[in-house]
């Protein structure tokens, strides 16, 4: 790995650490299109370039994610009973996308992520109200949701932060309880999306040195040097920014680097 290779990584880890600190968003949302360029740039993956973006990303998350779910711990604001309720079924979900991304061309895993961030940087642009306080839904109702925000999280590299909280809060948690419990859900989906993508990606042709399956683990040590550090930066800032102008700053990024995805996926 050259030194470029790993400035890069650690560049991409020290903004994923702010943004997540600042924005509350999760590191995947950057890491997976920084990943698809280093790796473009730097030759490594041939044909399965998203596919090991994605699947590093889910790795970087189970660090960043666990020390997030940690400090939210020691505050006291993580629902462990509601977070024990959704995780199996999270889990189960992660293990489904991570065979659907198996099976997927590289082209259409672009265009799905390329709409997710439309979603996240028109959601970001136009936030409505949460719902009213209410009760969680019927074991029916928690499982076919759970698995459907596993199951898209493992497809996108994605800690789940953006489908859980929204789901915790129209379900009756307040935002703090519902961004924190939330937090404490990503590691899960991370690991059993880690385990999925080394599975799904084993002995497949093109894969760099140093990678097992779609996970490659220079770039995961490079991103965690930096990101864990970095998120208690981003905290801070958020106390001292104007943070309406740089999240609708930030979506327009996201809406950005959306339509390259989406239209120009080369």
């Amino acid at each position: 790995m050259s030194w470029i290779e790993l400035t890069a990584y650690l560049g991409t880890g020290v903004i994923a650490g702010v943004m997540a600190g600042l924005m509350g968003v999760g590191g995947g949302i950057v890491v997976v299109p920084a990943l698809v360029w280093i790796f473009a740039e730097a030759g490594l993956g041939g044909d399965w370039i998203f596919h090991l973006a994605v699947g590093t990303s889910l790795a970087t998350l189970i660090g960043t994610g666990s020390t997030s779910a940690y400090f939210h711990h020691r505050r006291g604001a993580v629902r462990w009973d509601l977070v024990l309720v959704l995780v199996p079924w999270l889990v189960v979900g992660a293990w489904i996308g991570t065979a659907v991304a198996g099976s997927l061309e590289e082209i259409w895993l672009r265009r799905i992520f390329g709409l997710f961030l439309v979603y996240v940087g028109s959601s970001m642009l136009f936030k409505r109200a949460q719902g009213e306080s209410g009760e969680l839904s019927g074991t029916l109702g928690i499982g076919l949701i759970g698995t459907g925000i596993g199951s898209l999280s493992a497809l996108l590299g994605i800690g789940g932060g953006t489908l859980i909280v929204p789901f915790f809060a129209r379900s009756g948690l307040d935002m703090r309880r519902a961004i924190a419990s939330s937090a404490a859900c990503g590691p899960p989906i991370a690991l059993a999306g880690v385990f999925g993508y080394i599975a799904v990606g084993w002995g497949r042709d093109g894969l760099p040195a140093g990678s097992t399956g779609f996970v490659y683990w220079p770039a995961v040590v490079g991103i965690l040097l930096a990101s864990i550090p970095s998120a208690p930066l981003g905290a801070l800032l958020a106390h001292s920014l104007p943070l309406l102008v740089l999240r609708r700053i930030f979506a327009l990024l996201v809406l950005a680097v959306a339509a390259k995805l989406l239209w120009d996926p080369g």
